[in-house]
């Protein structure tokens, strides 16, 4: 039997209104990676700017001891949400599926409005990067129906663990 292997992630709320005592995506996403055994690595909240989200996500892909990173908000289509301008250029390899999936599962919960949601995820410098929507439900739908599974190692027939760099 394969090992689960605790993933270190960090958790970055992409928002200009949000804070700590408001954030209640960033929490959902915590409380899910550690009830899944993993551990958090750092959590912050980030201003809906191209060049403050490139900044904190560049020094996090950086940084060896983070295998995941999510962000939770800017995926709309408002003049402030820059998460896709923003990341999609860091990524060595798109991970069009995602984006894919996820919305065939919002279809399922909150039916056409799911075509407004640009969630995406990729993979850079041996890390993955996993981009939702800033609503407590979405985290919910991208968590406990894609994510959980691709980032427990025991999960057949694949996962992204032995595409991350662990080392």
């Amino acid at each position: 039997m394969v090992p689960q292997i605790s993933l270190n992630i960090s958790v970055v709320t992409v928002s200009d209104t949000r804070t700590a005592d408001t954030d209640k995506s960033g929490a959902v996403l915590v409380e899910r990676l550690q009830n899944a055994g993993h551990q958090l690595y750092s959590k912050s909240i980030v201003k809906d700017d191209v060049y403050q989200l490139r900044a904190e996500v560049s020094s996090l892909i950086a940084n060896s001891s983070v295998q995941v990173v999510l962000l939770t908000g800017g995926t709309g289509f408002t003049a402030r949400d820059n998460t896709v301008r923003a990341i999609r250029p860091l990524l060595d390899i798109n991970i069009e599926g995602f984006g894919e999936l996820f919305r065939q599962l919002s279809f399922l919960e909150i039916g056409s409005s799911t075509i407004q949601s640009r969630a995406f995820a990729g993979l850079v410098n041996g890390t993955i990067i996993f981009c939702v929507p800033g609503s407590p439900g979405a985290c919910e739908t991208a968590w406990d129906k894609i994510i959980a599974e691709q980032l427990d190692s025991r999960h057949r027939p694949c996962n992204f663990t032995d595409k991350l760099d662990l080392s």
